[in-house]
């Protein structure tokens, strides 16, 4: 996965995400509209052959740090998730 910023503001940042699943973003987009320091995340699909994704976030201050903050708790689910089923299929 390769990550470029197109531009930043100190509320704002744009970037870029080629050969990356938009699945993902759609996971970190969820986490951090449920936090109350941002007004907006945006995603989208910007070329299906190159899988490249642009994601737009609008935050009360510094962007980075929210979507940061998101991909851990992202992490974290994914990782209590995966602990769940394997537990399952131990116990099968």
């Amino acid at each position: 996965m390769q990550a470029q910023i197109i531009s930043e503001t100190k509320k704002e940042i744009n970037f870029s995400l080629k050969e990356s699943d938009i699945g993902i973003l759609y996971i970190v987009q969820h986490e951090m509209l449920k936090r109350s320091a941002v007004d907006f995340s945006g995603v989208i699909m910007k070329h299906p052959l190159t899988g490249e994704c642009w994601m737009r976030v609008n935050a009360k201050q510094a962007p980075v740090n929210e979507i940061i903050s998101a991909a851990d708790t992202a992490i974290g689910i994914a990782a209590d998730l995966k602990k769940l089923f394997n537990d399952k299929i131990k116990a099968k």
